[in-house]
């Protein structure tokens, strides 16, 4: 006999619904939607949820926890669903006069307004449909609603009877429509895609296809037992209650009992969540006679989806779980139109969480929108999608540690625009003062050298100066790295700056004398530059940080080396780390004197040696 194969179950807590062109999906601290936008690309959105066992305690108790899953079901629901349809389908967003005035005079979105109409139509239109026509048909049957004994009892078993058939045609009309055939294959997807993980297989299309798309867990059962459970309290609560609530009058009985229904809705929620975890943790096949019209209901509120359905469900799960198992995993947003304040919200969110300054943000914003840094955190405007694509391009390559200079392609020094990418450090605002300091220092006609120039920008920046000054400079770069220089000619030509570079490694391939050498040589102890930053550690030359063990090869080679290539009185300009600036000054046991001098925060940064 041949043994059966048996796959390992692995239980999850994780459930969702479909939405236009995708699926979102909820975990214990966090949602993912997934959405195939127009041009076939799956674009993910995720956000932060209080775990149930942060919440109040009273909050967990039974029934109560019905309730509280029932209404934020209700508000994430409507809200991903919106999300959705904002990805899923492309419209002329060229705004009209009155939508730029609304949103320019008045910061309204006029796409907000629609969505809160269309949301307060549905909400109108579901209790009109579910709780005034049930009514009203029941009207004409021989019981009353006020009347004594089983003629009320009657009355309330007959209207929700109505009240589930009319569900029932409901759910069936629904089906017909083509955009909600859809969006019943992408609920299909994502029952097959749990129950995949259920069964303990990988979430591959293939093993999602051949899965049921029927779930214990689904909001269609959920819906029909609420149906049920309505019926019976409605019944219940009316007989016991009625002769208490009721007047003399018929038509405000009838709105007594729309508001009586309204007000019972959260009890009847709790008390159907909690049979709904009951009879999904059961196997019993006594049990199952109940599951049975749930399930047969699924049939209809789903369909087969297609393999790029699929696929969405996959992305919008795994993206939950990878949001569950990592508390510090930042959240994504739809690149579509909104506002930019939001959006710009969302990426300060994001970076906070990526420990990301919130500075770089706003950098990204002024870049990309091409307006000033200054004005972004108060500019009130609509962006369209393509700019909250371009910006959201940006953010997402950002996230993976690369400096955003090096995104960006160049960076402003001095009022200069460099070009940097990994051939070269970024150069840093402080690194501005050291210019500055060489430029005070060159009172007339002077030969400058700046040593390990990088990508140029202490060069370009000294020459350009000293030009708008009219004193005459003749300037010299140098640099072992081949790659930087490269980089460095590039700047120097873009920035119209003559400027002669060497390849050589510190003085090696110098032949002539200058009155100021200035220079930024590598100073990070080799111990250190492991537990430096990321953005550096992982995407800067390690040339260009690695100063030997202590952190001063460099300035003891700089010290023996520089006054075979200086004038008298010539100078040497440095740029120095943290707690290094004594310890420089004793290498220049030679010079006449040696100034150290502080950045603007307050650190010895800069040694000025004169021989």
């Amino acid at each position: 006999m041949k043994e059966k194969k048996t796959c390992k179950k692995t239980p999850t807590y994780i459930g969702g619904q479909a939405v236009m062109e995708g699926v979102m999906l909820r975990g214990k601290t966090a949602y993912a939607t997934a959405v195939r936008d127009p041009h076939g690309k799956i674009q993910l959105e995720t956000e932060r949820l209080t775990p149930a066992e942060k919440k109040p305690r009273f909050l967990r108790f039974p029934i109560v926890r019905g309730v509280v899953n029932f209404i934020s079901s209700l508000v994430l629901g409507n809200k991903v669903l919106m999300r959705s349809a904002d990805v899923s389908v492309e419209v002329d967003e060229t705004p009209s006069k009155a939508e730029k005035w609304l949103a320019e005079k008045y910061n309204i979105d006029v796409n907000g307004i629609f969505n809160f109409i269309a949301t307060l139509f549905g909400v109108v239109l579901a209790v009109v449909i579910f709780i005034w026509l049930p009514q009203f048909l029941t009207d004409f049957t021989p019981f009353s609603p006020t009347g004594q004994g089983l003629s009320m009892l009657w009355y309330n078993l007959i209207e929700g009877g109505i009240r589930l058939l009319i569900f029932f045609a409901y759910m069936l009309l629904v089906a017909l429509i083509p955009d909600m055939k859809r969006v019943y294959m992408y609920h299909g997807a994502e029952h097959k895609t749990i129950t995949c993980f259920e069964e303990g297989k990988p979430l591959t299309v293939e093993n999602v296809r051949g899965c049921a798309r029927v779930h214990d867990r689904c909001g269609t059962t959920f819906l029909f037992i609420v149906m049920i459970v309505s019926i019976l309290l409605f019944s219940l609560a009316n007989f016991a209650l009625g002769k208490w609530i009721y007047v003399e009058s018929a038509a405000l009985n009838k709105l007594i009992r729309i508001g009586f229904k309204l007000l019972m809705l959260p009890v009847v929620a709790g008390v159907s969540y909690e049979v709904l975890r009951g009879l999904a943790k059961t196997k019993n096949k006594f049990f199952t006679l109940f599951k049975m019209p749930g399930l047969l209901l699924q049939r209809v509120t789903t369909r087969e989806p297609s393999d790029d359905m699929i696929e969405c469900a996959i992305a919008a799960f795994e993206e939950v779980q990878k949001m569950d198992a990592d508390p510090t995993r930042p959240v994504r947003s739809f690149a579509v139109q909104g506002k930019m304040s939001d959006v710009l919200s969302s990426v300060k969110k994001t970076f906070a969480a990526a420990g990301i300054e919130e500075d770089e943000a706003e950098w990204i914003f002024a870049l990309t929108l091409e307006m000033p840094k200054s004005a972004v955190a108060s500019e009130e405007r609509i962006l369209k999608t393509p700019q909250v694509k371009a910006i959201f391009k940006i953010v997402e390559e950002r996230m993976t540690g690369r400096p955003l200079w090096y995104i960006i392609g160049d960076t402003d020094f001095c009022g200069y625009k460099i070009k940097v990418d990994e051939r070269v450090l970024i150069p840093r605002p402080e690194t501005e003062e050291l210019v500055m300091i060489a430029v005070n220092s060159a009172e007339e006609e002077f030969n400058i050298l700046d040593l390990c120039t990088g990508s140029g920008a202490i060069a370009i920046a000294v020459k350009k100066e000293l030009e708008k000054r009219k004193i005459p400079v003749t300037v010299t770069a140098s640099d072992v790295s081949e790659d930087a220089l490269a980089l460095a000619k590039e700047n120097a030509e873009q920035n119209e700056a003559e400027v002669k570079f060497i390849h050589s490694d510190l003085f090696t391939r110098i032949r002539d004398r200058f009155h100021i050498i200035v220079t930024n040589p590598p100073y990070i102890p080799k111990a250190e530059c492991e537990g430096l930053q990321k953005e550096v550690r992982d995407f800067e030359p390690r040339l260009a940080l690695d100063g030997g063990e202590d952190g001063l090869e460099y300035y003891r080679q700089i010290a023996k080396e520089a006054p075979k290539y200086l004038t008298q009185g010539g100078m040497v300009i440095m740029e120095v780390g943290a707690g290094q600036a004594q310890d420089v000054v004793k290498l220049f046991r030679y010079a006449d004197y040696a100034i150290v001098m502080k950045d603007f925060a307050g650190v010895d940064r800069f040694v000025k040696i004169v021989i």
